[in-house]
């Protein structure tokens, strides 16, 4: 499916775009096509991979001409450009609306009108009963993918999304955050000790996306078998282990509770009610096919090979069973996030 493909990443400049679009180079893709609107990480991607294979293009998905012409002769898409941050896209959203939806619908668009025969959608785990404007976007933007499917008028692309957490060490995210103000002597700023979410490493989110692309018949979503955590014990956990890597006591380094920000949860949902009665897994993925009747035969879905129906499914970090320190520990140390630069 990767190899020998010319691939078109969106966001590829971003923390997650450059992790996927090393991955994809790794599984041997012919072309990958690097779209961004950031012209100083494009750059610096650009000076980080010497790969005769990319192409690093400059753009806004909000430009459907400048997408029109990234996509030409593209295989697969992995759409990941995105307004992600909760709190400015609360305060900014007729933004977030024109990148997370309208872009979106470009980006679909374009690749209904190309020769793409696999597009995956970069969604969140926010996305279930959206508390805030980020959430309700890329559900929007879930449910534009699905519809996708049916609206295209050819049966040899097929769209899906792929619904994470937070990937350990993505930028801007709580877990770099917390050892920049450790590396400082602290205090580290927790919003609320009841705060649980989902993690997954940056390679565990590559596996969801690949699979994905490789399991789709069409609209639906896909989620990885996530972690879950109490965001207090991963403060406490990363002060003992990283003060004294920076020259501090543990014990000199407070916790301060400084409140939730807007539009943020104390905990994050990955399924609804009605997605979880019709989810598959296969061991590793979780898969939520569209929802269908015989009644209007919009949407159709014959199943997926290897996936079976699920016996059961932790719908919200609220009830999940929580890492021990220890294992929150090591699944920082297989992330890198324990690493301190020279």
């Amino acid at each position: 499916m990767i190899a020998g493909s010319n691939i078109l990443v969106t966001g590829g400049a971003g923390s997650v775009g450059r992790t996927l679009v090393r991955r994809l180079l790794d599984m041997d893709a012919n072309v990958v096509r690097i779209f961004d609107n950031s012209e100083p990480d494009l750059a610096a991607l650009q000076s980080q991979l010497d790969d005769e294979r990319c192409r690093f293009l400059a753009g806004d998905i909000r430009d459907r001409h400048r997408l029109k012409r990234a996509i030409q002769n593209i295989d697969i898409v992995v759409h990941s450009a995105a307004m992600k941050h909760v709190d400015i896209s609360e305060y900014n959203p007729f933004e977030a609306v024109k990148t997370n939806v309208m872009g979106l619908q470009n980006v679909v668009d374009a690749a209904i009108d190309s020769s793409v025969e696999r597009l995956v959608f970069t969604s969140s785990d926010k996305a279930v009963n959206p508390a805030n404007t980020m959430g309700t976007t890329k559900l929007l933007g879930e449910k534009l993918v699905t519809a996708g499917n049916k609206y295209a008028g050819r049966a040899d692309l097929s769209l899906a999304s792929v619904r994470f957490g937070n990937v350990i060490d993505s930028s801007q995210s709580v877990v770099p955050l917390f050892r920049r103000q450790i590396a400082e002597g602290g205090p580290v700023a927790l919003t609320d000790n009841r705060m649980t979410r989902f993690f997954l490493t940056a390679d565990e989110m590559c596996d969801l996306v690949v699979g994905a692309l490789r399991n789709t018949n069409g609209g639906e979503v896909f989620l990885y078998q996530m972690a879950a955590m109490r965001i207090e014990h991963l403060a406490e956990v990363m002060i003992e282990e990283l003060a004294p890597e920076y020259g501090y006591d543990p014990d000199a380094i407070n916790i301060r509770h400084v409140g939730r920000r807007a539009g943020e949860t104390l905990h994050e949902e990955v399924v609804t009610e009605r997605e979880a009665d019709r989810a598959l897994e296969d061991g590793q993925l979780y898969a939520i096919p569209p929802e269908s009747t015989e009644a209007n035969g919009y949407l159709t879905h014959d199943g997926l090979q290897g996936f079976d129906p699920t016996e059961s499914l932790v719908s919200s970090s609220a009830n999940a069973e929580y890492l021990e320190k220890d294992e929150i520990a090591s699944l920082l140390n297989r992330a890198g996030a324990l690493q301190v630069s020279s």
